[in-house]
């Protein structure tokens, strides 16, 4: 009786102890939402498909100019010399190399514009995620897109994106 007295008492600190009392606080943030439609995010998309339009329709005229360029040559072919035939199509080649290039170069330019404007947002964005952990006691956050369901309540999105319009409200680039 002595032993089993001793056994009950130890099985039941034993449980006692490993008992855990502290919580863990887990929410939840859809970072593609906040840099999608903060008002510096909204800003930068709409600059960067203005100037990638701008672009296409420079791009567009070239483009035609160039074609109605092989068009005139193939049509003069048989009137032509030919070391003259060979050096306005090597001209018309060396036109569509630079015309090739100068897109290339346009679209890298936006493409460098966008992720420079992504990592100026994401710079911002963080002390401001960090405080609001801190502020609110969170063990984690989690992006929205690796996430299967949970409640409403542990978005924090909205809050985060009204932090990061007062904070940043544009972007210059």
């Amino acid at each position: 009786m002595k032993y089993m007295t001793k056994a009950l008492l130890f099985t039941f600190f034993l449980f006692i102890s490993t008992q855990v009392y502290a919580e863990q606080k887990i929410v939840v943030l859809d970072l593609k939402h906040v840099l999608n439609n903060s008002k510096a995010g909204k800003e930068a998309q709409e600059l960067l498909k203005k100037r990638l339009e701008d672009d296409s329709k420079k791009f567009t005229e070239i483009e035609k100019k160039l074609k109605k360029e092989e068009r005139d040559l193939l049509e003069k072919k048989n009137v032509l010399s030919k070391e003259d035939y060979k050096k306005k199509s090597d001209l018309l080649r060396k036109n569509v190399i630079e015309y090739q290039s100068e897109r290339r170069e346009s679209l890298d330019k936006i493409g460098k514009q966008r992720a420079k404007a992504k990592s100026i947002l994401l710079k911002k964005l963080d002390p401001i995620i960090d405080s609001y952990i801190n502020n609110n006691d969170i063990s984690l956050v989690i992006d929205q897109k690796n996430m299967i369901g949970g409640r409403v309540e542990f978005n924090i999105t909205e809050v985060i994106l009204e932090k990061l319009n007062k904070e940043l409200p544009s972007l210059k680039l």
